[in-house]
């Protein structure tokens, strides 16, 4: 199976971080701002953009270090059975965030557009952590022209 690796440092405490992967307010500031059901383990997130979107189910919460999410129905296909963690680290001054997007069926030319979607939006957490704004959809980097 493929997967998805990605890590920030962060210049803030985990604590920080950890309640803008958690709550709608703090997920609605770097992803997009179209969010609800965020909650404890076994809630179901429901992101969207233009009105479609994926769903996550809550797999995991260790507080201030760990977060987990299990897609949930068929949107987008690809990412059926794909899993994500964010893990936070505390070195010296700053608070590593290592995303992994995993149980991809296989590499493809949608994986690599995830992919650069997924570090324009982990740069957009670093923004709203360390300068309190971020650029969540429909304000993020566009990376095709479609």
């Amino acid at each position: 199976m493929a997967e998805i690796n990605h890590q920030v440092g962060i210049k803030a405490p985990p604590e920080k971080i950890y309640e803008l992967l958690t709550t709608n307010e703090g997920l609605s500031k770097w992803w997009t701002n179209d969010i609800s059901g965020a909650g404890e383990v076994g809630a179901l997130i429901q992101f969207r953009f233009n009105g479609g979107g994926p769903d996550f189910l809550v797999t995991k919460l260790i507080p201030n270090k760990l977060v987990g999410w299990k897609h949930s129905g068929n949107i987008p296909e690809l990412w059926v059975g794909t899993e994500i963690l964010f893990e936070l680290k505390v070195v010296e001054t700053q608070t590593f965030v290592r995303f992994v997007h995993s149980n991809w069926k296989e590499s493809s030319d949608f994986m690599a557009h995830c992919s650069t979607k997924w570090a324009v939006f982990l740069l957009s957490l670093k923004d709203a952590v360390e300068k309190g704004t971020g650029k969540p959809f429909p304000n993020d980097i566009h990376i095709d022209h479609s």
